[in-house]
């Protein structure tokens, strides 16, 4: 598979969405790192966007200061029904991590599969235009065949897996059942400006660079051969926004990735290029959610039925990353953390 077209740009808006200008739209997790990346460019195209958000990992801060935003619970289920009866387009991204599902399975299921229940009931009481649910590539497991395809098998291998692939079930079911206009994207390790180093549950990406710019070596675990299909932030909300939007995308399942597979000893030499630094790397035990041998996404459904493919490779977003990281740090006035 070719490499996907690089255009690098810097605060670029892909995606105007004039179909959404005026629209009122909810974002579950709107807080959280897709999420306030997803507002910004939704408010941007003049829709009027309300943040539903528990904070339990999302921070307040990072919304954009003109959206509504309200403090609430997935597991509430009246909470849930009165913010869908106000807002017909619904972008639902909240969920616990991999990490915090692991700690804490029954809170994974509650908020992850329940909540997202608690969603499709008021959507298909309400009648809403479009429901997009982001998923994870997490439910693949360790996939007999690579790169992977929508259609091939699942094997949830942590209570977080499990838990979104129960909510995409449901997803599928209400879309056949109550006619439930939803779509479902899969989002492969997303990564990119604005991911916050001093949450314990950020990204790979994230914690690499915190660690190579303040000179200490970027701990692997295990021996870092693992592999995994990393995927721009801008990216990742371009092709939300179109399955939202588009409308050959309801009923559908799209994965979100590159198509280009990348080990994790790869992505911390790629980390020191974009900084120029050495690349010390650390290797320590592996974690019980490292369970994922290798992962590339095959990009081709969506790339044939909705016309996106990604425009950041691996190089260029982490230049952008760690340009806007030391950028966010100097106005903040910290040095080396």
């Amino acid at each position: 598979m070719p490499d996907p077209q690089v255009t690098p740009r810097e605060g670029s808006d892909r995606s105007s969405a004039p179909e959404l200008a005026g629209r009122r739209i909810l974002v579950t997790g709107g807080a959280g790192f897709v999420g306030t990346a997803l507002v910004r460019r939704l408010a941007a195209s003049g829709a009027h966007v309300t943040v539903f958000d528990d904070f339990s990992t999302g921070s307040a801060e990072a919304v954009p200061d003109d959206t509504a935003v309200v403090c609430g619970s997935m597991t509430d289920a009246e909470a849930v029904r009165r913010m869908v009866a106000e807002h017909p387009w619904i972008f639902h991204l909240a969920a616990r991590n991999i990490i915090a599902s692991t700690r804490n399975p029954r809170e994974d299921f509650e908020t992850n599969a329940a909540g997202t229940l608690n969603l499709l009931l008021a959507a298909r009481d309400c009648r809403v235009q479009r429901l997009v649910y982001a998923s994870s590539a997490s439910i693949y497991g360790n996939s007999r065949t690579l790169p992977i395809d929508e259609g091939d098998g699942v094997a949830a291998l942590s209570p977080y897996a499990v838990s979104k692939l129960a909510a995409e079930q449901y997803c599928v079911a209400f879309y056949e059942s109550y006619g439930v206009p939803a779509a479902i994207v899969r989002y492969s390790n997303v990564y990119g400006p604005g991911q916050r180093g001093g949450n314990p549950y950020c990204g790979v990406v994230t914690k690499f660079l915190a660690g190579a710019a303040a000179g200490r070596p970027m701990q692997i675990h295990g021996d870092g051969q693992q592999t995994r299909d990393f995927t721009f932030i801008d990216d990742a909300v371009e092709a939300t926004i179109l399955a939202g939007t588009h409308p050959r995308a309801e009923g559908e399942v799209f994965n979100i990735g590159t198509g280009v597979e990348t080990s994790v000893i790869e992505l911390a030499r790629a980390i020191a290029r974009a900084l120029g630094v050495e690349a010390a790397v650390e290797h320590v035990d592996r974690r019980d959610i490292d369970n994922i041998r290798r992962r590339v996404l095959n990009i081709e459904k969506i790339r044939r039925m909705l016309r996106w493919s990604p425009q950041v490779a691996l190089e260029d977003g982490l230049r952008l990353t760690a340009r806007a990281r030391a950028q966010a740090e100097a106005e903040a006035g910290v040095v080396g953390r």
